[in-house]
């Protein structure tokens, strides 16, 4: 299935943070980015925290088996998550989140494969582990790795 064409303007933005080591920044957005409510949008938080782990993890080198191409995808979603200003402005109540649902359904969907394999790992973590893996670094601290 072809990725959706407001997605396909984010990969360069995707590739500049993955190649300048940037994504505390994307997470740090994501914390600060207003989800919206309601019990019909559970799994569309859980995929949240799920991509939200996976940067983390990959950011920390932790977890590298995921495709080039697929942490792209995830990190340009995420990016087009964040953006209040995309194809329908989030600030519009009640369908200001449908293209950000339906973005994240398709990298969901795509990536279903490497996304589960991921999540297989993460199950296999310790609780204190995952705890490191997955504490957000301050703003102010640079990763040595990625300096």
């Amino acid at each position: 299935m072809k990725a959706p064409w407001k997605l396909m303007r984010y990969l360069p933005l995707a590739a500049r943070f993955l190649r300048d080591g940037r994504l505390p920044e994307l997470v740090r957005a994501l914390g600060d980015k207003r989800s919206p409510e309601g019990q019909r949008f559970a799994a569309f938080k859980d995929d949240l925290r799920v991509l939200r782990a996976l940067c983390l993890a990959w950011f920390k080198g932790e977890y590298r088996q995921i495709s080039s191409q697929a942490l792209l995808m995830v990190v340009a979603a995420l990016l087009y998550f964040i953006a209040p200003l995309d194809a329908i402005p989030d600030w519009l109540v009640g369908v200001g989140f449908v293209d950000d649902l339906a973005v994240l359904a398709w990298v969901m969907r795509t990536w279903q494969g490497e996304l589960e394999a991921f999540k297989v790992w993460r199950a296999k973590q310790a609780p204190e582990r995952l705890a490191l893996i997955e504490h957000l670094p301050p703003a102010d601290q640079a990763d040595p790795q990625h300096s």
